[in-house]
């Protein structure tokens, strides 16, 4: 077995989750890494000219909605 990380491993990169154990903190985590993950991968396609500014910002508009709504249904 290779020590190379998959494609999705490297496409999507996560952290251990260090905090106080729940399954709704868990799975916020993910959602948080996920979220950071998806938003540096739009700023270096805006960056690189691949996307126009003004989809840069409704796709991440999009995903904050999609974080927030995530926290509200599991922390709050």
């Amino acid at each position: 077995m290779s020590d190379k990380p998959s494609k999705e491993e490297f496409l999507n990169p996560t952290s251990r989750y260090q905090g106080e154990f729940t399954p709704e903190n868990l799975v916020f985590d993910a959602n948080l890494q996920e979220f950071a993950n998806r938003i540096s991968i739009i700023c270096a396609l805006e960056n690189g000219g691949k996307l126009p500014p003004g989809e840069a910002y409704e796709q991440i508009k999009k995903l904050w909605k999609e974080l927030k709504a995530s926290k509200q249904n599991l922390i709050d």
